[in-house]
């Protein structure tokens, strides 16, 4: 029998019980885009498309063994991490993804709900910037949790959404995809990969799509940094990872699924 391997991409995110969102939608992700999804469970959450019922997290030892299981045996090509709500969750992570020198690590900082609500406290966003942000390959922040990272200031323009994204990556060294939306820049979205010369600019690069019309996109910034993981473990350069992951994540939307009596989820299989 013909035998072969494929890489494999890991998700340590929260579990959404509807589907949408979270390990569902990454492993949905990895899926479509024909690798092998594996995962870290860092929270249980009782939800769907109407809103979040109840939330159980994992202890950051289990958080840890999961991990430390799946790299003693099929190693990941990239990693995504999506929402972890506490500090010693954070810390767990950072600590096994340094000891095991993990690859193409895609951080979605969720931190800030579309209600403007904070969904983290201040100590794991502490934990969040100076512990998983140095380790990042890219983060992808929408235009809040950017504003939360920064100094709050406003975004208005496409002007202050570029100098955002740029002035964070020269703060945490890495690379900062931040996403429009939310009434800036319709789904535009800009990279900004930090300057080796930290008196010197980040490069940007921006990435313009038409905006879809659609009230169902629960789970689009899980999709989008997943599908950026999966480009990167297939080899693809940051700039082509994003730019691929853009176009599959505008195929989702534009499919048109409805499903959910709220916010729904996107058709993650869109190009089988």
């Amino acid at each position: 029998m013909q035998t072969k391997t494929i890489p494999a991409v890991l998700s340590i995110a929260g579990s959404d019980s509807s589907g949408g969102a979270g390990i569902q939608a990454d492993i949905k992700t990895i899926t479509a885009h024909r690798l092998f999804a594996e995962t870290a469970v860092t929270s249980l959450t009782a939800q769907n498309t109407t809103g979040v019922r109840a939330v159980q997290d994992a202890t950051p030892a289990f958080v840890a063994a999961q991990i430390d299981a799946v790299f003693e045996d099929i190693p990941p090509a990239a990693v995504k991490i999506g929402m972890v709500s506490q500090a010693g969750i954070i810390e767990a992570i950072a600590e096994r993804l340094e000891h095991w020198e993990a690859p193409n690590i895609v951080v979605d900082p969720v931190m800030v709900a579309t209600s403007g609500a904070r969904l983290i406290s201040d100590d794991a966003m502490d934990a969040l910037v100076n512990r998983l942000f140095p380790l990042a390959t890219v983060i992808t922040p929408n235009i809040e949790e950017a504003r939360a990272l920064g100094d709050g200031r406003e975004v208005a323009t496409a002007h202050d959404q570029e100098r955002l994204a740029a002035d964070l990556a020269q703060r945490f060294g890495c690379a900062v995809l931040l996403k429009g939306g939310h009434n800036v820049n319709d789904a535009n979205d800009v990279l900004a990969v930090p300057n080796a010369n930290r008196k010197a600019n980040a490069h940007t690069t921006w990435f313009r799509h038409k905006r879809i019309e659609t009230e169902n996109t629960h789970g689009t910034g899980c999709t989008l940094s997943s599908a950026i993981a999966c480009e990167l473990a297939t080899g693809h350069e940051l700039v082509d990872a994003v730019s691929l992951a853009k176009d599959y994540l505008t195929g989702a939307l534009a499919a048109g699924l409805d499903l959910g009596h709220g916010s729904g989820p996107l058709d993650h299989m869109w190009g089988y």
